[in-house]
């Protein structure tokens, strides 16, 4: 296994391939720094075959859609489980709300496991929980044993969607990371939009059942497909949290000599040895030593072992917290999927009630919406990249990830306008042909600036990609749970014109957030990149 080695590099913002060279020594006359997403490793997954990266694409965007489409497939069924189970209104939606709560807040325990074990491990364990959650769910009795399967349903899909980020990260160059991360949220935009589709048409034809049976099919085939065609693109080496947990191990251990060491070797060996502690302190990462005829036995990678300590999911947590730019981020894309939660569910209930739809109908003008976030993505993903091109070519060829939010800017202008017509529109039981059209509006200018942000989150949080998204997941889920507990409400007693109006008042709030970040994220970043430096230092 390829081991951490320092590389010297004009920046560590610009990306550039390094050579596998462990005798690479630090010039006392330069500035050396790590570029975390390039050190070198064997079978690099940046260098695979555009075959092997599309199978990969295909297999994490087959489960995120999974995934997302769990979320509101049973819908349609809801009033079907209340009359079976005997369960009242309220039951039924803590199975709605649960389910997002947990979804949401789970990832913080898949991603620091993923930053140990790898990526494959942790989609094993987490569709193996969900085909558990999917088979108890279609036979469940209860609505007690309702919610807590679908608790254990949302914990086993809430890997897909954390994890599928950091492994899209793995595998693409930042430059190409725009456009792919764009095609592969795709997949779970296209899932809450087939959700009501499929629900209403198998409670229809079967019973609600139907719905979690299909769910353990779905289950299964993603179980298989990450067990037998999936190759993990985790790479130790390239992970902060595996390197923080390997040189708090080396730390706390001491070297074991052999009885033959060299009084003349030792000598040699300690003349670089301060300088390589300083290097291990400034960058968070643990140099090891190539075999020489010192006898001194180190602590390796191979060494490491999984502990409660190395898969704390708190520490990552925070330290994406930490960073201002991150905060203004994450606070718009939590706002974000709870919009879109709660445009979902309201329209449903708007479409059942107002306009007199069916299960299969209401799912069908929801699909407008799944189309429009579609486009979003995709568009806006190519958008983001042709941006970030641009910019760095106009830029000397220097890149940095507040680069990538230029490009949301455009959807900026559309988003709130968008949202206060479709709901005066509502409001004023307009034809649907009109509510349809502000639905594909409505879900692409969103989800552009959402597959930007998404995209920044990745880029500026370099060796934990898969802690920031876990991180986004649990601001999304969190807030998805608190729009599912109000929205019904505040839809009653406002209506869908005042209701909607607010949001995109508070959609325009967080918008402004995202500028900020523009303007002042880059000397945030090198503000804390330096303290973080000078804590290590001590």
């Amino acid at each position: 296994m390829a081991t951490p080695t320092i590389a010297k590099e004009t920046s560590v913002s610009e990306a550039k391939s390094l050579p596998h060279n462990s005798d690479v020594k630090p010039s006392p006359d330069t500035k050396d720094t790590i570029d975390i997403e390039h050190v070198p490793v064997n079978d690099d997954p940046r260098q695979w075959s555009r075959t092997r990266k599309t199978v990969t694409l295909c297999i994490v965007s087959l489960a995120t859609m999974v995934s997302a489409l769990a979320g509101n497939i049973q819908n349609p069924s809801n009033l079907l489980i209340a009359k079976d189970l005997h369960a009242t209104n309220d039951q039924i939606s803590w199975t709605l709300a649960a389910f997002m709560l947990i979804q949401g807040n789970f990832p913080l325990i898949w991603s620091a496991v993923a930053e140990i074990t790898g990526r494959k491990v942790v989609y094993l364990m987490s569709s193996a929980l969900f085909v558990v959650g999917s088979a108890v769910l279609a036979l469940s009795k209860t609505i007690e044993v309702m919610i807590g399967m679908r608790a254990l349903q949302a914990a086993g899909s809430s890997a897909f969607l954390a994890i599928s980020a950091a492994t899209m990260a793995d595998i693409y160059e930042t430059y190409e990371r725009g456009t792919m991360m764009g095609v592969f949220y795709a997949a779970p935009l296209l899932g809450p939009a087939l959700g009501p589709i499929i629900g209403g048409s198998l409670s229809q034809g079967f019973n609600w059942r139907a719905s979690f049976y299909f769910l353990l099919v779905c289950g299964v085939i993603i179980f298989l497909s990450f067990h037998i065609l999936f190759k993990d693109t985790y790479r130790c080496e390239r992970s902060l949290t595996y390197c923080s947990a390997l040189q708090r191990r080396l730390a706390s251990q001491e070297p074991v000599r052999r009885p033959s060491e060299s009084t003349i070797v030792e000598s040699e060996f300690s003349e670089n040895q301060p300088h390589d502690k300083d290097l291990e302190k400034q960058f968070q990462l643990p140099v090891i030593p190539e075999e020489t005829p010192s006898a001194t036995h180190t602590i390796g990678p191979d060494d490491i072992r999984l502990s409660i300590k190395d898969i704390n999911p708190f520490p990552p947590y925070f330290q994406i917290l930490s960073r201002k730019n991150n905060v203004l981020i994450l606070i718009p894309n939590g706002l974000i999927f709870g919009f879109n939660y709660c445009l979902s569910y309201t329209c449903e209930r708007t479409l059942a009630n107002a306009y007199g739809y069916n299960a299969l109908s209401v799912g069908m003008v929801l699909l407008c919406l799944g189309i429009g976030s579609i486009a979003g993505s995709i568009i806006g993903g190519r958008w983001s990249d042709r941006v970030v091109g641009k910019m760095k070519e106009a830029n000397g060829g220097q890149w940095y990830a507040e680069m990538r939010l230029e490009s949301s800017k455009l959807a900026m202008l559309w988003l709130p306008p968008s949202i206060i017509g479709y709901g005066w529109m509502c409001d004023k039981h307009l034809n649907v042909a009109a509510i349809c059209v502000m639905l594909v509006l409505v879900g692409f200018t969103s989800i552009w600036m959402y597959a930007s942000t998404l995209a920044y989150l990745v880029d500026a949080n370099p060796g934990r990609s898969a802690a920031a998204v876990a991180t986004n997941s649990s601001f999304r889920g969190t807030l998805a749970f608190v729009s599912a507990i109000i929205a019904v409400p505040l839809q009653n007693a406002w209506g869908d014109g005042i209701l909607f109006t607010a949001w995109a008042c508070v959609l325009a709030a967080a918008e402004l957030l995202i500028i900020i970040v523009v303007h002042k994220g880059e000397s945030w970043r090198k503000e804390n990149e330096e303290n973080e430096r000078k804590m290590l230092s001590k």
